[in-house]
């Protein structure tokens, strides 16, 4: 059962301004990486469940989140159908992200008043997601559709709030384009999940990124 209301995840959203997105099958270096975010700000991470029993890694990492970081809102992203939802919410997910607009996640997560974050690419779906009781649309692939778009549906529906994920890299220029064009909040995945030279996640990079991007934020804000 999620520890946050979906109220409580979006105002959070809006408060830092960034959602960490961040995969991996290893258990321990997903804990790291979650620490790492933490201690740079984030207070949130939203779990890309791409890959095979995803759903045991998110089950050991949200029990670690709860017991070791106060405050932190840990959710999952990569969801395709109400089924995996379903089962992602049993594990404690604070809040539900999809590739796609599908109803049938919107009622599974509305049932248990978990925030569900659909991607969309047109004022339709937008539309569509907000008449299901979308709180944050997730404007997906964000680089395909850049911050023009953004303005552009922020014109008729100005209430309506918006997180790009893919096309952000934490750059004072990327930065205060988006949240200029008035998005809520903004999902970053690799560029904000530093390696080293051998492939390897540099966690102290990981925790440095994190820090800037979200005082980058606050900055661009102003």
């Amino acid at each position: 059962m999620a520890q946050f209301t979906r109220i409580e995840v979006a105002e959070v959203m809006k408060s830092t301004g960034l959602v960490p997105l961040f995969y991996n099958s290893d258990i321990e270096a997903s804990k790291k990486v979650l620490k790492a975010c933490y201690d740079g700000g984030a207070r949130l991470l939203e779990f890309t469940a791409r890959g095979d029993f995803a759903h045991e890694v998110f089950g050991e990492l949200i029990k670690y989140a709860i017991k070791e970081l106060p405050g932190m809102v840990l959710g999952v992203g990569s969801v395709t159908d109400a089924a995996a939802a379903s089962r992602f919410m049993a594990l404690g997910a604070n809040f539900i992200v999809t590739p796609v607009l599908r109803e049938d996640i919107a009622i599974a997560c509305n049932r248990r008043k978990v925030l569900w974050s659909p991607g969309c690419g047109t004022l339709t779906e937008i539309a569509k997601a907000e008449e299901l009781g979308c709180e944050i649309v997730k404007l997906f692939p964000g680089d395909i559709y850049g911050p023009q778009f953004v303005k552009g549906i922020k014109g008729p529906q100005p209430w309506t709030s918006i997180m790009p994920t893919g096309g952000v890299s934490p750059t004072k220029e990327n930065l205060e384009a988006w949240f200029s064009a008035g998005v809520t909040c903004v999902g970053m995945g690799s560029k904000l999940m530093a390696k080293d030279a051998n492939g390897q996640f540099d966690y102290a990079k990981i925790e440095e990124q994190v820090r800037f991007s979200i005082e980058l934020i606050k900055e661009v804000r102003k």
